[in-house]
């Protein structure tokens, strides 16, 4: 790549002296600057102008000598005109070290990719100004080690600071400096919590909306697990609804615990032998932490198992497992009833009907039928406790009518789901609406129902009632917070998440 260089020289008679702003004539020397800038045609420019060093003439001063700037084109020391400092800078900004320097030199400008950092440090911060409403929020420097709190205006959409770990220290010191906020938008964390509340005590705290709708998917999940039975006898009274796929003859239900073998799945086991393990230990009065050493388990695991009301809370999860067969075991066990033993020619007519799956499983499958050590699949596999909870979760008019039909249908056959659906519906009106008002009737509700986890929700909700209530009346949320994680997340992998906190930060802040 070529380089072009351009001369100049300038054509004042007198400089100003950079200290005591007196024009001066006498010129003391001369010399060559040469100033990178940006590329012509993508090939290198150089300007090198040829500058005075004049005396000062004012013998106050205690500036002997100085060189002449050119005003928007000169700057002391430096090797870039402005207008390169300025393209280098945004891509530095844009696009970290490395890369921003492969992306330069493509462009015809030669940078290291340290210079670019320094560029990157060196960047003055916008001043933050007035602020009205802000949301808070953290993420992760390093996952589950070190964390960081991001300050988002949401009225500008722009973050506007960022803070070393996510304790409330560090926030609510921020927060005292803004009197003028008036909403701080939050997740349900406590540290965060009371730092609005010793930072900010004239701001009208808000608990994000999402938030709180993840939180009440995670208790109706639980209650899924927990009345797991009921959902399987509503499958075992349901009749076939495809009879076209059904075996020749009825036959009883699998076990949802053995695998495609016959045998005991290995998670199943392991989780009735750890249960059993975990409520002897619980029965004899040992601490969970104790039992998380004598076990080798890990302390939440351990929790898990002692909370659960019955086995098959834990189960439901580890059940049922869908895999690429079982839709079409139905038919499998039609064919070899109608007499036909070839499982490579099964494999084929499955492959027709759209299966994806291997010969190996079909073959595995089809031996066990005409050996009988397996009952046949029944016609519709029992869903998990999460489809289930996505279909409470899920708006009545966005719901597929096959999924409408069989949530009909547990609810029928379970009054405790049956009743928590209404829960959430009801729930989900409140928030959508924007009626907090209603979140206290709410509650009462819910607490007139049988339902342990739902009912801790509820219960939760009363600790942080004020911020819950403001967050289902305004329209106010942490959405915008929300969103600038993700670009943090970005930035993050752009440095291979090894830059510091300092570099971080600048990026975060001046990425518009």
């Amino acid at each position: 790549m070529g380089v072009i260089t351009l001369h100049a020289r300038v054509r004042e008679m007198e400089g100003m002296c950079p200290q005591c702003g007196g024009a001066s004539g006498r010129v003391h020397g001369r010399y060559v600057r040469r100033l990178a800038d940006a590329a012509v045609g993508g090939w290198r420019t150089v300007l090198a102008v040829t500058v005075r060093r004049f005396k000062c003439v004012n013998s106050a001063c205690a500036v002997v000598t100085f060189a002449e700037q050119v005003v928007g084109l000169t700057s002391p020391h430096a090797r870039y005109t402005p207008v390169l400092r300025t393209m280098l800078t945004s891509i530095a900004v844009a696009m970290a070290a490395r890369a921003g320097a492969r992306l330069a030199a493509r462009l015809g400008l030669l940078v290291a990719k340290d210079t670019l950092l320094r560029m990157v440090r060196a960047l003055p911060e916008e001043p933050v100004g007035s602020v009205r409403v802000v949301a808070v929020d953290d993420f992760a420097l390093r996952k589950r080690d070190r964390y960081a709190t991001i300050v988002v205006d949401l009225e500008r959409k722009r973050p506007i600071e960022v803070l070393e770990g996510r304790e409330s220290g560090p926030v609510a010191a921020w927060l005292a400096g803004h009197p003028e906020i008036q909403i701080v938008c939050r997740d349900r964390a406590r540290s965060y919590a009371e730092a609005a509340r010793t930072g900010a005590p004239q701001a009208q705290q808000v608990a994000d909306r999402w938030h709180v709708w993840h939180n009440l998917a995670e208790a109706v999940e639980k209650t899924v697990g927990a009345h797991h039975a009921c959902i399987k006898t509503a499958y075992v009274d349901q009749p076939d609804e495809h009879p076209h796929d059904s075996p020749a003859q009825p036959t009883a239900l699998p076990d949802g615990h053995l695998d495609v073998r016959g045998r005991n799945r290995k998670l199943v086991t392991r989780t009735i032998g750890r249960y059993s393990a975990v409520q002897d230990l619980v029965s004899q009065g040992r601490s969970l932490k104790g039992i998380s050493r004598d076990l080798n388990l890990d302390y939440y695991s351990v929790r898990r198992y002692a909370r659960a009301a019955t086995l098959d809370e834990l189960l439901a999860t580890v059940t049922n497992r869908a895999s690429k067969l079982d839709a079409h075991k139905p038919y499998l066990a039609q064919r070899v009833a109608e007499g036909c033993r070839n499982a490579l020619q099964l494999f084929r007519e499955l492959q027709a009907r759209g299966y994806r799956g291997s010969s190996s499983t079909v073959g595995l499958y089809v031996r066990l039928l005409k050996q009988g050590s397996v009952p046949p699949p029944p016609p519709r596999p029992v869903p998990r406790p999460r489809r289930v909870t996505r279909w409470i979760m899920t708006d009545p008019g966005n719901m597929h009518p096959n999924d409408a039909h069989e949530l009909k249908q547990i609810r029928i056959a379970c009054p405790e789901l049956d009743a928590a659906v209404e829960h959430v519906r009801a729930f989900a009106t409140m928030m959508r609406h924007l009626h907090g008002e209603q979140l206290l009737s709410w509650i009462d509700s819910v607490r007139g129902h049988n339902l342990p986890h739902l009912r801790q929700f509820a219960d939760g909700l009363t600790y942080d009632l004020d911020a819950v209530t403001a967050g289902l009346s305004l329209p106010w949320s942490s959405g915008q917070a929300e969103g600038q994680n993700t670009r943090v997340k970005l930035i993050k992998r752009q440095g291979y998440g090894r830059a510091n906190f300092d570099l971080l930060r600048k990026r975060i802040l001046q990425r518009n």
